[in-house]
């Protein structure tokens, strides 16, 4: 099901093949209609995590680019919506030659090449693939057959069916029951299915007598059976599954020598990250705090972070939303507090309390980290109340502002859909010497990922700069300002990309490195 863990242990144990030297690549499927996550709500599903060729995908994705510290394609998720959209659009060019388009074996031929396609494209040795949902859903049956399909088209030598379930454990009676696990097999053998492995989901360890009780039930042997417990930090799973022998298991059904490696650089990211020398407090400024998901990366990019400097991070969500309405007391929220990071989010709800969160910051001189839209809110106060523009805004949010200090890209102007049309992926950025951006990355141009449709108004950048703030990075097609700085706070930074997507547990972020460092 869902929020199982299913991504965490796909990356996990992708990550242990690539440490044994095999090229290894993931792919994860979501049976919704939608082509991409771009259109959802973040309290539907979480963030939409950016790839570098602008993507707008899962957040799974998001994990398995951190784990494995390489960068994926918009091509490594695939959806119901994008299956469909394909085979339709071969059926109206005559592909199929006047057949009837079927389920079977026209949609499932199409997930299957997609699937050979991404493959061969990352001339991977092994290729995982997470399905999301649940077992017996309707909406996942397509990719389920295919997936059976797979064994017999490829040998059942080259694939290995590995199934993630739940045993809940009973708190009245303290005992794990595994009945929900064997249904779910059943419903799995009975569209053709036979897992090869399962991984038991539980908030305790699987003792031996469990794991030979699902082995009984399911039919895989001992040793096929993983417990898969919840750990305090995702970051250790991986060192969990080695333990469970889950590496050597799965290369051996593959046919594949398995080959010593070390996770020494792995443990000792842990090791910085279990053992802080001291601790702060960020306050986390946002419209989706209720979902702490819908700002995933932004968490990840902190805690690698906060471990290099062996320092533990205490988020405190605060609901702009609340702010705007008077709900809370911003001064009390913020009190002790070492700096604030003003997140992401379009749209005009919660606008105005993130704008006072920012004043305060700024006026109190707290280390204040904006993103994307928090970097635009960013340059609306200081218009406001610095530069003295009164009215000042982004015309996303009030297009009559008489100050339209934050305004639409110009390429935006005649977009009629939504999906896929922002500024997306990576883009190249040069960065101004002599600043404190400049002196977090150490090299002029730098590439980060971007998913934003407004900018900062290019005819009002002069008028900013005269008034102390300072433009410290600009992209290279179209000159549009990347990176503000304000020197006259501690810390007053503003970017317009999404940093975090590229940060990795073991080489964090050099823009959260640098916020980090300035709260102690």
């Amino acid at each position: 099901m869902s929020g199982i863990g299913k991504g965490i242990t796909t990356a996990s144990l992708a990550m242990l093949l690539k440490k044994m030297g095999y090229t290894v690549t993931i792919v994860k499927i979501d049976p919704y209609l939608n082509k991409d996550a771009g259109t959802m709500n973040p309290y539907m599903h979480g963030e939409v995590f950016v790839t570098d060729d602008g993507g707008e995908t899962d957040l799974d994705l998001g994990h398995y680019e951190r784990f494995l510290g390489i960068n994926l394609s918009k091509e490594n998720n695939i959806t119901t919506g994008k299956i469909y959209g394909s085979v339709i659009e071969k059926e109206r060019k005559g592909v199929f030659l006047g057949q009837t388009v079927q389920i079977i074996p026209h949609i499932t031929n199409e997930i299957k090449d997609q699937l050979k396609d991404i493959s061969k494209k990352y001339s991977s040795d092994v290729t995982f693939v997470e399905i999301g949902g649940t077992v017996g859903d309707i909406e996942s049956l397509p990719f389920l057959e295919a997936a059976r399909q797979m064994s017999i088209d490829l040998g059942k030598e080259n694939v290995v069916y590995i199934h993630i379930a739940y045993i809940p454990l009973l708190p009245n009676t303290g005992e794990l029951k595994t009945k929900p696990l064997q249904h779910s097999v059943n419903e799995l053998r009975r569209i053709g299915i036979q897992p090869d492995m399962i991984f038991g989901r539980s908030t305790v360890p699987i003792n031996e007598e469990i794991k030979s009780k699902i082995s009984l039930f399911t039919n895989v042997p001992m040793n096929g059976v993983i417990s898969t417990h919840d750990v305090d930090i995702i970051y250790e799973v991986p060192i969990m599954l080695k333990k469970e022998g889950a590496d050597k298991y799965i290369v051996q059904k593959l046919g594949l020598n398995y080959r010593e490696y070390s996770l020494d650089d792995w443990e000792d990211f842990l090791e910085r990250l279990k053992n802080p020398s001291k601790s702060v407090k960020i306050a986390m400024i946002g419209k989706y705090t209720k979902l702490h998901d819908s700002y995933l990366s932004i968490k990840e990019a902190i805690i690698h972070a906060s471990a290099f400097y062996r320092i533990k991070p205490e988020l405190i969500w605060i609901e702009s939303t609340d702010i705007e309405e008077d709900k809370i007391n911003l001064e009390e929220e913020l009190n002790g507090i070492n700096g604030g990071i003003i997140l992401p989010g379009f749209g005009k709800r919660g606008v105005e309390g993130k704008i006072r969160a920012i004043k305060m910051l700024r006026e109190n001189n707290i280390p204040l980290l904006g993103i994307c839209f928090g970097m635009q809110l960013s340059v609306v106060e200081f218009a406001r109340n610095v530069v003295g523009l009164e009215g000042a805004h982004s015309t996303e949010i009030n297009p009559q502002t008489p100050y339209p200090v934050v305004s639409l890209l110009e390429e935006q102007m005649n977009v009629k859909y939504l999906g896929g049309t922002m500024r997306l992926g990576s883009y190249a950025i040069k960065l101004v010497k002599n600043t404190k951006v400049y002196d977090m990355y150490k090299q002029e141009i730098v590439y980060e990922r971007h998913r934003h449709r407004y900018e900062i108004n290019p005819k009002y950048i002069d008028k900013l700069i005269e008034n102390g703030l300072t433009i410290s990075g600009y992209s290279l097609e179209g000159n549009r300002v990347e990176f503000i700085e304000y020197n006259s706070n501690r810390f007053f930074v503003g970017t317009q990309s999404h940093p975090e997507y590229k940060s990795r547990p073991l080489t964090p972020s050099p823009v959260y490195l640098s916020f980090i460092k300035s709260l102690f």
